[in-house]
């Protein structure tokens, strides 16, 4: 595979890689295969910086596989889908991002990919933190994305909920997960701690 044969944008971002990054793609494509990466079999360096170059990557990857050019001529196209389903397996592995998640999720919605959906539903619960799950509702508009990151934060332990009521931006995200974790799981914790929460609401009300 010739990164200068995948497109200008595709160039433009490859080029923009940091050195590690750039070593972290090429030994992840190299033993590719079909199987998920993970610590066990791959040894990189990677961090938040590495997760936004990744993401970037892959966006400029879709947008080039758009291409008609690239669309009629299926070995070009095949690569760059070698190169972003590489991307993707990456982020899978090592992303605890709300955005990187939407932008993974979004296309298994699209490609109808519900195993890829389940795998990051697997990956959300035992990855991100209850802030995170909180941000991904935030920000999607896709139902079944929703409905993950919603299911995903009422399965947490109330005490990783409970401060996300104090931020404006997630109490509301946070209100209904508790009420989905006291009323869908059968959760003592999770309605006693609700009716406190109304408690302030009711008063302001009278």
């Amino acid at each position: 595979m010739t990164i200068n044969d995948l497109g200008p944008r595709v160039v433009s971002v490859w080029e923009g890689l940091r050195p590690v990054t750039k070593k972290m793609l090429v030994g992840a494509l190299q033993a590719s295969g079909t199987g998920p990466i993970s610590s066990k079999t791959t040894k990189f360096h990677y961090d938040a910086h590495a997760d936004w170059e990744v993401s970037r990557l892959l966006t400029a990857l879709d947008e080039q596989s758009k291409n008609s050019d690239f669309r009629n001529d299926k070995e070009k196209l095949g690569e760059i889908k070698q190169l972003a389903d590489t991307c993707v397996r990456v982020l899978e592995a090592q992303s605890a991002s709300a955005e990187v998640f939407i932008q993974l999720a979004e296309r298994a919605v699209k490609e109808n990919d519900f195993n890829r959906l389940d795998r990051l539903a697997d990956h959300l619960s035992e990855r991100y933190s209850a802030g995170e799950i909180a941000e991904i509702v935030r920000q999607t508009e896709i139902p079944q994305i929703r409905a993950i990151a919603y299911e995903t934060l009422a399965m947490m332990p109330v005490p990783q909920i409970v401060p996300l009521l104090d931020d404006p931006l997630y109490s509301g995200i946070a209100a209904a997960a508790l009420e989905q974790k006291a009323f869908e799981f059968e959760s003592d914790e999770a309605r006693d701690l609700l009716d406190q929460f109304d408690e302030p609401l009711n008063h302001q009300g009278q």
